[in-house]
């Protein structure tokens, strides 16, 4: 699973995580029903404790974003596709009607800010941090 964490941001950790899937799952990079890594797995792998995995795989949770199944681990829900709609686009669309405003007032034109917004993207990707950390 593709989650980068950035333990010196303002998110929490767990928050960082939850995000992540939330995201990797609105694109359908991961799929209903498919299995997420092992509490323990991530954690050695995200060197973090155990426990910030538990908090994140329970907010996932009962967010309907995952679902449990005693013994066998935690797996992406079917229902999941709702998460482009609702309060993850909402918050979305806020921050991009906050930056288009900016640009606005700084005279950068829809080009420019399609440019940079290019940019930036690229750039993300080389540092492999194309994911985002704070998605609500």
């Amino acid at each position: 699973m593709e989650i980068a964490i950035n333990p010196t941001n303002d998110v929490p950790i767990y928050r960082q995580i939850v995000n992540q899937v939330r995201y990797l799952v609105a694109l359908g990079r991961l799929e209903p029903d498919r299995p997420l890594p092992s509490i323990r797995s991530l954690a050695i792998e995200l060197k973090v404790a155990p426990n910030t995995i538990v908090k994140a795989y329970e907010e996932l949770a009962a967010r309907g974003v995952v679902h449990r199944r005693r013994g066998r681990g935690t797996f992406v829900s079917f229902d999941c596709t709702r998460l482009m709609d609702g309060q993850w686009r909402h918050n979305l669309e806020r921050s991009i009607d906050a930056l288009l405003a900016e640009a606005d007032q700084l005279n950068i034109t829809p080009e420019a800010l399609l440019e940079l917004l290019h940019l930036r993207q690229a750039q993300n990707l080389v540092r492999g941090a194309g994911r985002p950390n704070s998605i609500d």
